[in-house]
This record gives C-alpha cells, structure tokens and sequence, in this order.
C-alpha cells in the first residue's frame, strides 16, 4: 500500500492533474512511483507466478482510491464541476465525479475507488485530472494505491 496526499488548497486548471506534496505511506517496494510536486504515480505491473498453477500473472491490479474536497474558485461559474481518474492519459468512465455546487468557494467531498490492471513488466501512468470546462479549487486531496 502507498499513499499520497496534498492538504493545502490548490487550483487545477481544466485538463491538469491534481499535485500530491506528501507522501505519509510511500511505497518502498518500487512499484508506485511518484515525482515530488506533481500529479503523476508510475505504476509497475509485477511480474509473479500463480500460486495454484504456476503460470505468469498477465497483469498487476492495483486499487486506486480517491478523494478531496472540490469547489469552484471566486470569480468562476456555477455550474457542474468534475475530477476523474485516468491511466495514460485516459479517462477511466467509471472513475468521473460530478458536483454542481450552489455558489463559489462551497466545497463538495468527492471520492472513487477503481481496480487498475498494469500488464506485467509494463508501466502506466496514473494521475488524478480536472475534467470540468473551468479551473477548480482542490483541497485535503489523498489517493491510495493497494495490490
């Protein structure tokens, strides 16, 4: 298990990841990686046999989960503001989260939980990304990543 987070708020343009600062549980085993100050986790499909026939794992699955508060920025719109989880660039459907906050600056609490498969001996990049038409005010965001 490794986990990230980033406590004080930060603004997240539209289609810019979210950027972890602390690392309370980092992963000591290398197969979460992450570079301090940024949004993105490198995850690594581990090779490993099957316990009951022997074969290679075709793939790793990891849990990735998610969550923060999320609210619109003084100045902006009031309308449907949305983060979601992507692996290489591609938004995860499943991982979307949608809150339509009444006013500027009134924080929702979002969160989402996704199984992750990285075929082994591989690596895929995970970060979670504005998905809304505006910035977004983000705050106490933390992800977890679990095999």
């Amino acid at each position: 298990m490794a986990e990230y987070s980033a406590n004080a708020v930060q603004t997240v343009n539209p289609g810019e990841s979210i950027i972890f600062t602390d690392a309370p549980v980092p992963c000591t085993r290398g197969l979460v990686r992450h570079r301090d100050e940024t949004g993105s986790f490198l995850l690594r499909g581990d090779v490993t046999q099957c316990a009951c026939c022997g074969r290679r794992n075709r793939f790793s699955n990891y849990l990735v989960d998610f969550g923060a508060n999320i609210a619109i920025p003084e100045g902006g719109t009031v309308e449907a503001i949305s983060v979601a989880i992507t692996i290489d660039s591609a938004t995860i459907p499943a991982s979307d989260m949608i809150v339509t906050p009444a006013a500027v600056e009134q924080y929702f609490n979002v969160s989402r939980a996704v199984n992750a498969q990285i075929w082994s001996g591989c690596c895929e990049t995970v970060t979670i990304r504005n998905t809304s038409s505006q910035p977004i005010l983000v705050q106490n965001a933390n992800v977890i990543f679990s095999r």
